[in-house]
């Protein structure tokens, strides 16, 4: 059944970096339809996105880091750009600008009841540090900007810089964080051109991953769970 699965998916070769990310807006998407809390589709969306990053992405995936110490730098700087407006100017991101009906509420994901559920947090944070950043790094930067230039993306090489590739992906990536839309677009500038000088994957997940690390730290210190959307 799994090589017939696999078989379907060979003559797509998109589909190994678009499926892990879709599976999770799909899950994202239907969540709240669904019958059981968070507590539960939460895990059930993490297990199901691994799996879909083990049978299909397995070799796509790199995590090979050449520049850790910078990567962890810039990582670190996109997470004190992500958090400087709110600490600069309080009340900043309840402008009508960050909150409307296309950018939506600003709103954790995470339940009041669940905040002190151990077990839930884990899994929550796992997934934010863990899980988030590679699928989205797959999905952004090794496939969608390489496949705004050349629908045949494989013949174009990571990294590889067109202006109209590079801003679109970084709006879009910016739109994907709904009220945080204006972070969203430092950071996806910042990813995308660490892509560009680097040229590796690895070292793009490291940078977002230490962000969203900082980020969850932030969160569970000082209690400001809308940073988990």
């Amino acid at each position: 059944m799994l090589d017939y699965i696999r078989g379907l998916a060979s003559g797509r070769p998109s589909w190994p970096y678009v499926a892990p990310f879709v599976t999770f807006i799909v899950f994202l998407g239907v969540s709240p339809w669904l019958p059981a809390g968070p507590e539960v589709t939460y895990p059930l969306r993490v297990v199901v996105v691994v799996a879909t990053l083990l049978l299909w992405s397995r070799g796509v995936v790199s995590l090979r880091v050449s520049r850790a110490v910078a990567s962890v730098i810039l990582g670190l700087s996109v997470f004190l750009v992500w958090i400087a407006p709110d600490l600069l100017w309080p009340g900043f991101r309840a402008h009508w600008l960050f909150q409307n009906q296309l950018t939506g509420e600003l709103a954790s994901s995470v339940p009041e009841h669940l905040r002190r559920d151990a077990v839930f947090v884990a899994w929550r944070c796992a997934g934010a540090v863990l899980l988030v950043p590679l699928i989205e790094e797959v999905f952004w930067r090794a496939w969608f900007m390489r496949w705004l230039i050349d629908h045949d993306f494989g013949k174009i090489a990571l990294g590889t810089y067109q202006a109209r590739a590079f801003w679109i992906c970084a709006v879009l990536f910016a739109l994907e964080h709904g009220p945080y839309w204006d972070v969203g677009l430092a950071a996806g500038v910042a990813f995308n051109w660490w892509m560009v000088r680097t040229r590796s994957l690895g070292d793009c997940i490291l940078a977002h991953a230490v962000t969203n690390a900082c980020l969850v730290a932030y969160v569970l210190i000082f209690g400001r769970w809308e940073y988990l959307l």
